[in-house]
């Protein structure tokens, strides 16, 4: 019986030179060990797939104390660019996400057993530069992803295979889909249960996650209303499908949603926490469904949380066969791939708006650089933003893709 051959192109660093082999093995007579198909000791450098030097060094931020102020908690340091494994990405960024929650991670609330220094952001996009073998079955080099991950906020990410997404383009408004579009796709079909002709109350509804929650709501046929702090955020939500627009500057929540809503709200898609929890949990209807996807309102107090009318809650909860329901997405990641697929699908259609805010209305400008970050979370706590915060991470090398 003959004996097949397998040709593998594995690459070699030789003299800081990377150059391609091909290695020749007799699959019955040879286990050839696994390695990562880029072997980078950074003597000098290694080359990316368009043959152009990447640095061996980069930056990235750094969480050294813990702290809810980010400013406080997060430095900017210049470190060794990291080496994939075997079932790595090395991506080199090109759009970071901002979320409210990067103040709780700075913070250390997820996960108290964390100590500083750990790596900071949780989402980037941009394109792979090197990879490990086994990664390679399955992506290539000079291939787009986007992901979500711990340590996004640096230049370039190591990033498990298994948790990126191929995406078209290295475009800013897919990077919205991986967390704020996730969150929003899955909570309101796994808790939302939405029924054609509900009323849907969206609050931050011009935000990162609550813009995609207005759209899912109208693509099942709903009533919405949103909240949100300008007329300019009130026209964005209008012209994303927002029956109800409330601007909380000029009218009063609660006088609105009394006069407009009598019968209350079947479902209430909640970020905010403190008064604007109470508020929705009285004017919830019968068999209303509350989803706390947050509570951004008490991030940066000590707590991390501002305290609630709990007192008459099971009372109020029983009289309705209302229910609360809290939306984690780690919880849910069974769910994330078949979201991803149907969100890229509506985006590839023109049927789902991602609106990116990158800062180019600000006094100092556009947000670009990890430098900042820091500001771009600012920007965020000052409630000015409309749609999703992303910060553009430059680099000497351009990109073509």
């Amino acid at each position: 019986m003959s004996i097949a051959l397998v040709t593998r192109r594995v690459f070699l660093a030789v003299d800081g030179k990377l150059r391609i082999k091909n290695a020749i093995f007799r699959s019955r007579l040879i286990s050839a060990p696994r390695r990562s198909i880029v072997d980078m000791s950074y003597s000098t450098h290694f080359m990316d797939f368009k043959g152009s030097s990447i640095p061996s060094s980069m930056r990235k931020l750094v969480v050294t104390k813990l702290s809810p102020n980010f400013r406080e908690a997060v430095s900017l340091q210049t470190v060794p660019v990291p080496t994939p494994g075997d079932g790595d990405l090395l991506i080199r960024n090109r759009f970071v996400g901002i979320n409210a929650s990067d103040i709780n991670y700075s913070a250390g609330r997820y996960d108290p057993s964390v100590k500083p220094p750990f790596d900071a952001g949780f989402e980037g996009i941009g394109e792979v530069v090197a990879l490990g073998l086994s990664a390679s079955a399955n992506h290539t080099v000079g291939e787009v992803v986007a992901y979500m991950g711990d340590g996004a906020f640096a230049e370039y990410t190591v990033v498990p295979a298994k948790k990126t997404v191929p995406v078209p383009s290295a475009k800013p408004e897919f990077l919205t889909l991986m967390l704020s579009g996730a969150t929003a796709y899955i909570s309101l079909k796994k808790l939302g249960a939405l029924s054609e002709g509900e009323k849907v109350f969206v609050t931050a509804a011009a935000g990162g996650t609550g813009q995609f929650a207005v759209q899912f709501a109208k693509r099942a046929k709903c009533h919405v209303i949103g909240t949100c702090s300008s007329d300019e955020k009130a026209g964005f939500l209008k012209s994303i499908g927002c029956d109800r627009p409330i601007n909380y500057k000029t009218e009063d929540i609660r006088e609105v949603l009394r006069k407009e809503y009598p019968k209350g709200l079947d479902v209430v898609y909640e970020s905010i926490g403190g008064e604007m929890f109470d508020l929705a949990v009285n004017r919830m209807a019968t068999k209303g469904r509350l989803i706390v996807i947050g509570f951004i309102s008490g991030y940066q107090t000590a707590t991390g949380v501002k305290p609630v009318r709990t007192g008459t809650l099971p009372a109020k909860l029983l009289q309705k066969s209302a229910s609360i329901l809290g939306f984690f997405l780690p919880h849910y990641l069974s769910e994330y791939k078949a979201a991803m697929k149907h969100m890229l699908e509506m985006c590839e259609k023109g049927e789902l708006v991602c609106e990116v805010d990158l800062g180019e209305m600000t006094p100092e400008g556009k947000f670009f650089g990890l430098e900042s970050v820091f500001r771009a979370v600012d920007y965020l706590y000052l409630g000015k933003n409309i749609g999703k915060i992303v910060v553009e991470i430059p680099h000497p090398v351009s990109s073509k893709l």
